[in-house]
C-alpha cells in the first residue's frame, strides 16, 4: 500500500511548478488531518514551500535567482479561485496597478463577496474585506480599477495629469463594459470615465 505522502507527492509532480497547492486539491488521497501532515513533511524535505497558511506551491527554479515564488497578487487571485469569491483590487494597490502610485503596498487590499479575512505573506499581508453586491459588479478590469483607485484618492484631490492617464487607460477598456461600469461608480467618477467615452 502505497503511503498518503507519497500520494501526494507524485500529485504534486505533476502539477507545474508555480502553481498555487493547497490541501483540498489533494482531498480525494486521504483524510484531512492526513493531508494535512503530508504536506508539512513534504514541506520539511524542501519538495514544496508554504506561502501562507494553509498554501503551498513547488517553487519555479530560476537560473538566476533561484527559487520563485507566487506573489501576494497570485495569492489572493488563487484564493479567489477556490472559494470561488469575486475580489476587486482597492486602496493603494487600485493606484499601484494602474500606474497611478509607485508606492508598493505592503498590505493588499480587496473588496470580496466571501468571508472578511487577513493572510500574511512574508511581509505583507492580503485583507480581503466583505462588501456589498454592488462593488463588485464591474465587469471590466481597468474601469474596476479605476473606480476604487480615484475613490482612494478622493473627490476633490484628483489631478489633471491624474484624470489624463485614468482616461487614457480606460480607451482601452472593453466599450461595452465601460458603458455598463460607469453606471455603479459615484457621480463625480462617471464624469470623469465618460470622457474616455467622448473621446473615442
Amino acid at each position: 500500500m502505497q503511503s498518503i505522502e507519497n500520494k501526494v507527492y507524485e500529485k504534486i509532480l505533476k502539477i507545474k511548478r508555480g502553481t498555487l497547492l493547497f490541501p483540498d486539491d489533494f482531498h480525494a488521497l486521504g483524510s484531512s488531518e492526513a493531508i494535512r501532515l503530508a504536506l508539512h513533511r513534504l514541506e520539511k524535505e524542501k519538495v514544496i514551500i508554504r506561502v501562507a497558511q494553509g498554501i503551498y506551491v513547488r517553487p519555479i527554479i530560476s537560473q538566476y535567482i533561484g527559487e520563485v515564488v507566487p506573489s501576494a497578487e497570485e495569492v489572493a487571485k488563487g484564493i479567489a479561485k477556490r472559494d470561488r469569491i469575486r475580489i476587486v483590487p482597492t486602496g493603494v494597490y487600485a493606484l499601484n496597478a494602474l500606474g497611478l502610485s509607485t508606492q508598493v503596498p505592503m498590505k493588499l487590499v480587496f473588496l470580496t463577496d466571501g468571508a472578511a479575512r487577513i493572510i500574511r505573506i512574508g511581509k505583507r499581508t492580503i485583507k480581503f474585506k466583505k462588501t456589498t453586491p454592488k462593488n463588485l459588479l464591474a465587469k471590466g478590469e481597468i474601469s474596476s480599477l479605476v473606480i476604487q483607485a480615484l475613490r482612494e484618492i478622493g473627490i476633490n484631490k484628483v489631478t489633471e495629469e491624474e484624470k489624463k492617464k485614468i482616461i487614457g487607460l480606460l480607451k482601452k477598456e472593453n466599450s461595452k463594459d465601460l458603458l455598463q461600469d460607469i453606471k455603479l461608480a459615484p457621480v463625480w467618477i462617471q464624469k470623469i470615465m465618460q470622457k474616455a467615452l467622448k473621446q473615442e
